[in-house]
């Protein structure tokens, strides 16, 4: 079984303002860099917001006016509150499914080290 281990997690939610953030209808970016400095990166989207989504594309013609939906990268999740997307991921690495649902974005350049914790980068994963 992989290791995972130095890892850190943004969420794209966690850059908005907290008015428009609802847990229960959203879908958001999540990047997931590791200490060797590699990042992976998903689209978390709860149940709801896929509703919402037909919903409006039935409005605004979109996607064959909401008959289909599609995003790379999607993880379905019941809401998407920091707590329940980290429990998601730490389930995907203990279940050895983490590099499935993720897909892999060039690795972290030395210039971006100030976005990170203080030696971060000094471990691989």
């Amino acid at each position: 079984m992989k290791q995972y281990q130095n890892f850190n997690i943004w969420i794209e939610a966690e850059s908005w303002d907290e008015d428009n953030w609802d847990i229960e209808d959203s879908n958001l970016d999540v990047i997931v860099t590791f200490s060797n400095r590699s990042k992976w990166i998903a689209t978390f989207f709860t149940y709801k917001n896929i509703q919402s989504l037909q919903t409006k594309n039935k409005k605004t013609g979109e996607c064959m006016n909401g008959t289909y939906f599609f995003a790379s990268d999607m993880i379905l999740i019941d809401n998407t509150s920091r707590e329940r997307v980290y429990a998601v991921i730490a389930y995907l690495m203990e279940k050895e499914e983490f590099e499935t649902a993720f897909t892999k974005y060039p690795d972290v350049d030395k210039s971006e080290d100030y976005l990170y914790p203080t030696n971060f980068f000094k471990d691989s994963y």
